[in-house]
């Protein structure tokens, strides 16, 4: 399976354990043994930080909150211009006896590419 693939099937999962943790149908089994989790920090005001794996999971992706910053953007008429743009710092902390450095580059680009392109995530 692709990079991009698993994290598309990722994401589908996610909303669908979201929307029944939302409605209080989270089953214990449901939540529990994982392999991957996130951490999001985002709604305080932590900007980046590094999350610790729990065992046995294989990687874990620490999410920090956006910021408004100016960044320059070429426009449709292909002059570069000043844009405010929201970044957000991600970290990934992974156990490299599961996955590689490579696996875990790609892993941050795919999600980078979801992320400046939201469509990705609609398909």
């Amino acid at each position: 399976m692709s990079c991009a693939a698993f994290l598309n099937c990722f994401v589908e999962q996610v909303k669908e354990l979201a929307q029944k943790a939302r409605s209080g149908k989270l089953a214990p089994h449901e939540f529990q043994g994982g392999t991957f989790s996130i951490s999001n920090l985002g709604m305080y005001p932590v900007d980046q930080f590094c999350a610790i794996i729990n065992p046995p999971q294989a990687g874990i992706l620490a999410v920090g909150r956006g910021n408004k910053v100016v960044e320059a953007l070429i426009g449709a008429d292909g002059v570069e211009k000043p844009s405010v743009v929201t970044k957000m710092n991600v970290t990934l902390s992974a156990d490299h006896r599961i996955f590689d450095g490579q696996v875990g580059a790609s892993f941050l680009a795919e999600l980078r590419s979801n992320f400046e392109d939201v469509r990705r995530l609609l398909l």
